[in-house]
């Protein structure tokens, strides 16, 4: 039966089918079954076209496929978007609207939704998504579209069952089918490529019917809810995979079948045989408590499979494993997967195949169906584990992550979702289960601290699986779920889940460990940092931010006590590993240290946020010791590191420096380490504190009275820094609030004042550089309302400045005076500068400031800046101020400075001061009391008796005892006689005050402490071996010890420095002994900024007001008049070793001034010199020197420096660059500009600009006229023309060719051809490419041109008639004339021969001669249009200047004057004479002349202007411009006439008449007027041209006025070229004038007008005429040419006759304002020549023209579209608009570069390649730039980045 069926036709076999299906007997569905299985029958191919058609045609019952497809749509209910996309595509995400910070829209609903003022971007999908408009759980329903706004299923009707009947009949089928396929098709890949070609081979097989069931989903919810109940039904799956069809006795199927089990056998997340080799997993019951086994000698439970072999080297030892418990709640997570649906299998074949990209979207476009959704979510969860080990296995993992990303953000960003299959399914466990299992296939044996005992396991970096982020998935679905509350709920109150998490946390603690290289350079720099700090962050510090978030309030504080309690276990276990007592390994650091900073950031918050008691949540003494260790280790290493002393190590050692402190990382690492630390300083006892702190950092040693030390650690040139370094750390630590009261605004507000104060910043590096909160709902979102009204309030807005050769700047932000004058913390700098260069910058900067405001002219020292108050809970920080052995070193530090000891440098006191003044603004309560008791005693001969500052600071030191080499000075001193027995009963009495003996001391307490406490069996004896330094032991031989005597206070000491630091005895005196009033009258925070000598000043004035003591001993020591005595001096040596820091300040100082003085050298050099972009400056370099007009130009060789005239033997040349161009080709009539077309509507034509208008021309002249008569009477070049500019900067031919050969030899990788005449100028550096010849100019000629002349017009022309006749000579053959024909060659070469070669037959000598008057042409009107397009302006302005006109009008006229022009053809017999017209009848082989009235005036000037055989002079000149414009008039009057009606022409030709009698009338437009329509009416010319002429000036009535200025308009640009061409051939200058006076300027400039006459302002432009012979008779011998000949082309009459000279300046095309209308257009837009989408979409913003960049598909003879079409468009210069990335690039011949971007955001800043995706808009200022850098072709010599293309773009 089903064969017979199989043979019907499918339509009416489906409706048979669908009306027996009807039924109730049931006969119908088994029919359909049959035929079902012949179509779907296994042994035919998956989806050949056929089975397809019969799956449509069955589904449709009868109808047609796309009808069935309408059909269905009608009863779409879903009310969401859900379009699915993948990587590349455009989408948007409004942070206003979106509730989950992964919500996206696709541009149709963006679009069609209310977005404006909302804080969106547009983003390129990297792993592909889906629309989310419609879905109120992931964003708000304000930001729904239209479609989706109002969209409910309520008044959607419901599916008719009939219509639905057939699709449910036979898709269990379809999808079996495709099941079956995945089945066979699939074979475990290995290393063997061809499997994973076969997978390959069955997905292409199968995409025919995944598209079918793809298209199905896209027909809307009706048929999604069908597919739902197919994919989700447990018995339709158990009949169809379970039943016979698969265990029956078809072989196929059993075979299937089988296939099918192999495959789930790998599909746990442990296989068997894993589980027996290494017991990672011990027990499989599966589990949901991890513990990490305690790795001490006593733990008996690990078995031998536990110590396995690495790499071949002993075993690892006792490594941590992970232990699953038997608390069971879901063995799911471990074992093989069962499968009950037909979703859970197509999502297991999905998984094995990697995640087919038409898999992955047909599973995804199934989402908006909710039960499916729920249903797929449950799915995912369970094959989760299965999901990742396919993972980890797989060559193609990016693309994998990408694709599984996809799904899972879909699913899990919807918090009821993810909270329900968290609660059913275990989502929780599985993840961190899965997680763990991960991080364990790369587990290695720590190294650190003691490598021997250490049972540590952590993460190796180096494995691919961290090093390519393989991890990236899981983690990223991991911190999804957390954000929500729900989840991170359930999370933290799970304790045997916060086990494993610290657990896996711990795998990171301690990673990458650096070892410090001392002897040889580290052979291989491993970059693994990159992966551990990646590492980090995403997989521990993201998480603990999500965390973070719901710990905000007092209700959940327990949460925060759970977590606190298992990093400390976590903490101890760690400590215990790696065998950690109370010392750090020498020359040993990690930066990762994740569990000290979950323990920090959990600490801040409770305080913060949940008033928790800080004391409840620190553990004992010994323990916060330990904790100390490492955090304090890693800041004395980022000393060492900044000291060079990691230098062997490689760069990557200063990479992590850098990235610890980097802004994406300082808030996850740098400060919760420094918090840390804060924790424990505040909690410690503070003089076991500091002294670690200087331990830590070296520099024991150092702190000794002693002018000589011996220091066992450190070199002596890494002393000053780590002494700096330690120093600025104790200061960082007591001023740094960030965890320690400052709230969230004042945080933000310090970062940004941080970050504007090293530097002006953009929007977005601002944006970038403040750390922001990680976690994405932290509420600071960047670019939120929050950011920008704190910006606004420190920051100024710089708007860019755009100067035509600067560089493109940016909009900036930069900080307000207030922000400079009460908020720049050099602190704040100094922690977040990533390169310690930032840190001058923003003394630099603040320097200035202070400089402009007056407030302080010297070089400022760091401001001091008072702290907020600390929260209660950390007050005991400040007790670091008040203890002895801080102030020990500050006497110390204080008596070295004052005393000129070696490497103390000025940081050092600043930090001193530093550190002194903190404690004078925090202290202690019971002052009162303490001066009370130590008063009496502040004479008393030991170190300090109280702890608090401001007593100790008047406390005066007698003697000290120190240790220091026998060949010290201080040794030899002997004591004063006086004192001699004092000093031995000091010495007896042992009262003497020891360096450092108390600090000795207290950390031998502690160590007592810490045995006591920790009762295990470390004797107590084991007193820290290095605490020796502290106590100097007297084991070596050369020292000794000595008694300094002192006899200093801090505060005398400090009254010393002042009298030091400004160079004057006795500099200091206390005001108050002058005015008896109060201390209180100066306020000391008013002296903030200064150096030195303002904060000693500030200190006192300070220590007085706190106490009365303090104020009497400043009293005292400044009333002893007696200057202070320094040691003497052993040798010179010394002397000079102490004067080093000056010397250095001193020669900073020259070297600033030296720097200062060559930048404004260089830049007044600049101005004068290289001035070439703006040509209205009036300061530029003349060619020649112009003051002696007697003598010869004398020119300067700017390669060998020699001065002196150009000759014919040694000719000197300017350097210059010849460039094609079609700029003015691109010109058009009118004045607006085109627009960029944006829609299919818009188009651009390029039939109206003038270079296609001159094409037309020279056709049409060509069709009718002879040939070389055609090539004299038209200029060529407005396409592809030679343009020739220079810098002015000469230099002698011979010098050129040998610098040229010194370019060749040079190995340097240059950005221009050398082989090609490429070369800069060896002055200004400009791009040129030939040098011009300067022609030797004799100062006789001159003398004899005078503006007026008694001649007559007759005489003249007779006088160039003659000179004409004369024969073209040839010149003699010298150098110069040799380098003449090589530039001409030069010229020729620059332009392609198809703008060369206009004439019929090519390399004619009319094409030579054309293309040479066309250059002075091009290079003339070129000028014009730089000067405005126009003369008014006058003068000569920068461009004028810098011209090389005349000595190319030298080059061309010598190569002109070699053509002679038959006296038959000469036009000027026929401008200024009557002669016999031929009838052109006559000879028809022969094509006739052009008529006069047809050729271009200006070409015609040229010709006889340049082929004058000899000088010209200026009477001759001003003859051949009068009677061309006699010709030209005739013209602009013939054109006038064809502008006429009828009637108009008819009641000219009357008037003119009537006035022929008058006299003058040949100077009288209308006569000229009448005569000219009657003459051109004998020739019915008019009758052709009244077929809808346009009129030049509308359709009103034509006046005399009008008639005239029609006339001058068509004049003027006549005028305009022959007045420059005047004013470079005889140097005079132009006059200026208004707009309307332009044509009189110019008329009486030329000659053509009488002085007398220009005044008037009525004067008529007939007045210029001067007629040689009879007017009306000249004209009528013109008009007769053109009637004569129109018969043969009466058609183009019109056209050649109608001229319109003016053409508006060139332009580029008219951008709209915002980017976005642009992109929108032209993204998706296909290629016109492939009909692909281009990859790389680009826009010619010259022509509009759309082509593809670096496009394979349009490529021409290896040629790509960009640089084919910059040739036929701009001659080899192209401007190209990138839609992808919103820049422009510039091709200019075989180079190219990236000039910036025109489209600007809100906040002046590009965005290049849309990375940012904000709303940008046209920057007009910026477009004005690169539009005059077009026009005046000068992106050659602005911008400097050049490369070469090879053609590829």
């Amino acid at each position: 039966m089903a064969a017979s069926l199989l043979g019907r036709d499918k339509r009416s076999t489906a409706a048979s089918l669908k009306a027996e299906c009807s039924r109730q007997d049931g006969r119908g569905v088994q029919l359909l079954g049959e035929l079902l299985d012949s179509v779907l029958s296994p042994e035919r191919a998956v989806a050949e076209a056929e089975v397809i058609e019969w799956c449509k045609s069955l589904m449709a019952g009868g109808e047609s496929f796309d009808d069935f497809c309408k059909m269905v749509r009608g009863y779409d209910n879903a009310t969401l978007c859900g379009l699915v996309w993948t990587a590349n595509f455009v989408a948007y995400r409004c942070r206003t609207c979106g509730i989950s910070p992964c919500m996206s829209l696709c541009a149709e609903c963006f679009n069609a939704g209310e977005h404006t003022g909302h804080d969106f971007n547009m983003f390129r999908s990297q792993a592909g998504g889906a629309c989310d408009c419609g879905d109120s759980n992931v964003m708000r329903e304000s930001g729904f579209c239209k479609r989706h706004r109002f969209a409910t299923s309520s008044n959607i009707p419901s599916v008719p069952n009939e219509l639905m009947m057939m699709p449910e009949h036979i898709l269990p089928r379809v999808i079996l089918h495709l099941i079956q396929h995945l089945r066979d098709g699939y074979n475990e890949p290995d290393s063997d490529p061809a499997t994973e070609r076969d997978l390959q081979k069955t997905l292409q097989q199968m995409e025919p019917l995944i598209s079918l069931l793809e298209d199905l989903t896209k027909m809307g919810g009706a048929m999604r809810s069908i597919l739902t109940r197919v994919l989700t039904n447990h018995q339709i799956y158990k009949d169809l995979c379970s039943g016979d069809l698969c265990t029956g006795e078809k072989a196929y199927t059993k075979k299937n079948y089988e296939k099918y089990l192999t495959a789930l056998k790998g599909s746990g997340l442990v296989s068997s045989e894993e589980r027996s080799v290494t017991s990672v997993l011990d027990q499989m019951a599966g589990a949901s408590n991890v513990t990490i086994l305690g790795a001490t000698a006593g733990t008996g439970q690990m078995d031998s499979s536990d110590e396995e072999e690495q790499d071949g080297s002993q075993g690892v030892g006792k490594r941590k494993r992970v232990k699953l418990s038997n608390s069971t709640k879901d063995s799911s997570i471990m074992d093989i997967l069962k499968h009950k649906c037909f979703l859970e299998e197509l999502l297991f074949w999905t998984v094995k195949y990697e995640f087919p990209q038409k898999m992955v979207t047909f599973l995804l476009n199934m989402l908006p169906d909710q039960s499916y959704k729920i249903a797929f979510t449950k799915t995912f969860v369970q094959h989760y584990a299965f999901i990742m080990k396919t993972l980890i296995k797989s060559h193609e993992s990016d693309t994998m992550s990408n694709r599984i990303v996809h799904i899972s953000v879909q699913l899990f960003s919807n918090e009821e979702l993810a909270r329900q299959v968290t609660e059913e399914c275990q989502l929780l466990e599985i993840m961190v289960t899965v997680l763990l299992y991960m991080m364990e296939s790369c587990l290695i044996k720590s190294e650190l601290q003691d490598e021997e005992n250490n049972f540590h396991v952590v993460v190796n970096c180096g494995e691919p699986l961290l090093k390519n982020n393989t991890y990236w998935p899981l983690v990223s679905d991991f911190i999804n779920i957390l954000s929500h509350q729900s989840v991170a709920k359930r999370f933290l109150e799970d304790q045997g889940l916060l086990q494993m998490w610290m657990n896996f946390v711990s795998f990171f603690q301690g990673m990458n460990l650096n070892k410090r290289e001392l002897n040889e350079h580290v052979e291989f720099e491993s970059q693994t940092y990159y992966a551990a700090f990646a590492a980090e962050l995403e997989a521990c510090a993201q998480p603990m931010w999500g965390l973070l978030t719901h710990c905000k309030i007092r209700e959940t504080q327990e949460y925060t006590r759970t977590v606190v309690r298992y990093c400390l276990d976590a903490l101890q276990d760690w400590f215990d590993a790696i065998n950690f007592v109370d010392e750090p390994a020498p020359n040993q650091v990690t930066f990762h240290l994740p569990l000290h900073r979950y323990y920090a950031m959990f600490l801040s918050k409770a305080i913060r946020c949940q008033q928790l008691d800080l004391d409840s949540l620190l553990p004992d003494q010994e323990m916060l010791m330990k904790m100390m260790v490492h955090p304090l280790q890693i800041q004395a290493s980022l000393s060492e590191i900044h000291s060079n002393m990691w230098v062997r190590n490689g760069l990557q050692i200063k990479g992590q420096a850098m990235t610890y402190v980097q802004s994406h990382f300082c808030n996850s690492m740098i400060d919760p380490d420094i918090f840390l630390l804060q924790i424990c300083a505040s909690r410690l006892d503070p003089d076991y504190f500091v002294s670690s702190v200087f331990e830590r950092f070296k520099v024991v040693d150092l702190l000794t009275m002693a002018s000589q030390h011996q220091n066992a650690a450190l070199d002596t040139e890494h002393e000053r820094s780590m002494l700096e370094g330690a120093l600025t750390f104790l200061v960082i630590l007591l001023s740094l609030r960030i965890h320690l009261g400052m709230s969230d605004d004042e945080i933000l507000r310090a970062e940004m004042v941080a970050q504007l104060c090293m530097s002006d910043r953009t929007h977005s590096t601002l944006l970038d550089l403040i750390p922001e909160n990680p976690n994405p709902k932290s509420g600071i979102i960047p670019g939120s309302y929050y950011f920008e009204t704190m910006l606004s309030a420190v920051a100024d807005f710089k708007a860019p400045v755009f100067e035509p050769g600067g560089s493109m700047q940016q909009g900036m932000y930069t900080p307000k005076a207030d922000v400079w004058n009460q908020e720049f913390d050099p602190i704040m700098v100094i922690l977040r500068t990533v390169y310690r260069r930032d840190v001058q910058s923003a003394m630099d900067r603040y320097m200035g400031f202070l400089k402009q405001t007056g407030k302080f002219s010297g070089t400022p020292w760091p401001p001091y800046r008072e702290r907020a108050p600390l929260n209660p809970s950390y007050k005991g920080l400040m007790r670091i101020l008040h203890c002895k052995t801080l102030h020990i070193v500050l006497f110390t530090l204080l008596y070295k400075i004052s005393m000129d000891h070696q490497n103390m440098s000025e940081h050092v006191l600043c930090m001193v001061l530093n550190l002194i003044e903190l404690g004078l603004d925090n202290l202690p309560e019971e002052t009162a009391e303490e001066e009370e008791m130590f008063g009496e005693e502040r004479c008393s001969d030991s170190w300090f008796h109280g702890t608090n500052i401001a007593t100790n600071l008047h406390h005066i030191i007698n003697y000290v005892r120190v240790r220091l080499p026998e060949t010290a000075p201080e040794v030899t001193r002997e004591a004063p006689a006086s004192t001699s027995s004092d000093t031995s009963s000091f010495m007896q009495n042992s009262n003497t005050a020891q360096v450092f003996s108390l600090v000795a001391e207290r950390r031998r307490k502690f160590q007592e402490i810490i045995n006591r406490n920790s009762g295990s069996a470390i004797q107590t004896a084991a007193v820290r071996p290095k605490t020796s330094k502290w106590t100097a032991p007297n084991s070596t031989p050369q020292f000794t010890t000595t008694i300094l005597e002192i006899r200093e206070s801090m505060l005398s000491l400090l009254i010393k420095l002042h009298h030091k630091l400004s160079g004057k005895q006795n500099s200091y005196y206390p005001f108050w002994l002058e005015d008896s009033e109060s201390t209180s009258r100066l306020d000391p925070m008013q002296q903030i900024h200064g150096d030195g000598i303002t904060a000693i000043e500030r200190i006192l004035l300070k220590t007085a007001a706190r106490s009365r003591q303090n104020k009497c001993s400043i009293e005292e020591i400044c009333r002893k008049v007696a200057p202070p005595v320094p040691p003497k001096k052993s040798n010179s040596a010394d002397k000079k070793a102490l004067d080093k820091e000056e010397r250095r300040q001193k020669a900073r100082e020259r070297q600033q001034k030296l720097l200062a003085e060559f930048a404004s050298r260089q830049k007044s050099f600049m101005e004068t010199a290289m001035d070439f972009e703006s040509p209205d400056s009036d300061v530029a370099m003349d060619v020649g020197s112009t003051e002696q007009p007697d003598s010869e130009t004398v020119y300067d060789c700017v390669i060998c420096g020699q001065s002196g005239p150009s000759t014919e033997e040694r000719p000197t040349g300017l350097v210059v660059l010849l460039q094609a161009s079609s700029v003015l080709g691109h010109r058009r009539r009118s004045t607006e500009p085109k627009k960029l077309p944006t829609s299919d509507e818009e188009q651009i034509y390029p039939e109206d600009t003038c270079g296609t208008a001159h094409d037309v021309r020279i056709t049409d002249l060509q069709q009718y006229f002879k040939d070389s008569s055609c090539l004299q009477s038209v200029s060529i070049g407005w396409e592809g023309g030679v343009y020739v500019q220079t810098c002015g900067h000469t230099l002698h031919i011979d010098c050129h060719k040998s610098y040229m050969e010194s370019l060749r030899n040079d190995q340097m990788l240059q950005s221009f051809s050398v082989d090609k005449g490429e070369f800069t100028c060896p002055l200004c550096r400009q791009f040129a490419n030939s040098v011009l010849p300067c022609h030797p100019e004799k100062s006789e000629e001159k003398s004899i041109w005078s503006p007026y002349n008694s001649k007559s017009l007759l005489t003249l022309i007779k006088e160039v008639e003659e000179q004409q006749e004369q024969l073209g000579m040839f010149p003699p053959i010298t150098n110069l004339s040799k380098e003449m024909e090589s530039v001409m060659k030069d010229i020729r070469s620059a332009t392609q021969k198809k703008y060369i070669d206009y004439g019929k037959t090519p390399g004619s000598p009319d094409n030579d001669f054309l293309f040479m008057y066309s250059v002075a042409r091009l290079n003339l009107e070129l000028e014009l249009v730089h000067r405005g397009g126009n003369l008014c302006l006058g003068g000569a302005s920068a461009t004028t200047k810098r011209s090389c006109l005349n000595q190319l009008l030298h080059v061309l006229a010598m190569h002109m004057r070699l053509f002679r022009i038959d006296s038959a053809y000469n036009p000027w017999t026929r401008l200024t004479q009557l002669t016999q017209v031929t009838d052109y009848g006559i000879c028809d082989d022969e094509k006739p002349e052009v008529p006069l009235l047809y050729r271009d005036v200006s070409s015609l000037l040229l010709i006889l202007v340049l082929t004058m055989p000899q000088e010209l002079h200026k009477e001759h000149f001003t003859c051949i411009v009068k009677v061309l414009y006699n010709l030209l008039y005739t013209q602009a009057v013939a054109t006038l006439s064809f502008r006429f009606s009828e009637e108009e022409r008819a009641a000219w030709k009357n008037s003119g008449k009537l006035k022929q009698t008058m006299c003058n009338s040949d100077k009288s437009w209308e006569v000229l007027l009448s005569h000219i329509i009657c003459e051109l009416s004998k020739g019915r010319l008019y009758s052709a041209s009244n077929t809808g002429q346009v009129s030049m000036l509308g359709t009103n009535i034509w006046s005399p006025q009008s008639i005239e200025y029609s006339i001058q308009q068509f004049c003027l640009p006549f005028l305009r070229i022959t007045s420059l061409l005047q004013h470079h051939l005889f140097g005079d200058d132009l006059p200026s004038c208004q707009r309307t006076e332009e044509f009189g300027m110019l008329a009486s400039y030329l000659g053509l007008l009488l002085p007398c006459l220009q005044s008037n302002d009525e004067f008529c432009i007939s007045a210029c005429l001067d007629w040689p012979i009879a007017a009306l008779d000249l004209i009528s011998q013109w008009c007769l040419e053109v009637t004569t000949s129109a018969e043969s082309h009466s058609e183009q009459v019109t056209n050649l006759l109608v001229q319109d000279p003016q053409w508006s300046l060139p332009c580029l095309l008219q951008l709209p304002e915002n980017y976005n209308t642009i992109f929108q257009y032209y993204h998706r837009k296909a290629c016109v020549h492939c009909s692909k989408v281009p990859k790389d979409p680009a826009l010619c913003l010259v022509c509009g023209t759309f082509v593809c960049l670096k496009g394979q598909c349009c490529k021409q003879q290896s040629y790509c579209e960009c640089v084919l079409h910059s040739q036929n468009c701009g001659a080899g210069t192209g401007i190209f608009l990138l839609i992808n990335a919103s820049v422009i690039i510039i091709i200019r011949g075989q180079r190219f570069c990236l000039w910036g971007s025109v489209y600007l955001d809100t906040h002046g800043e590009e965005d290049r390649d849309l990375r940012r995706g904000k709303p940008l808009y046209l920057c007009s200022e910026r477009y004005k730039v690169l539009e005059q850098q077009w026009v005046t072709h000068t992106f050659d010599h602005i911008n400097k980045r050049w490369g070469p293309h090879y053609n590829g773009l």
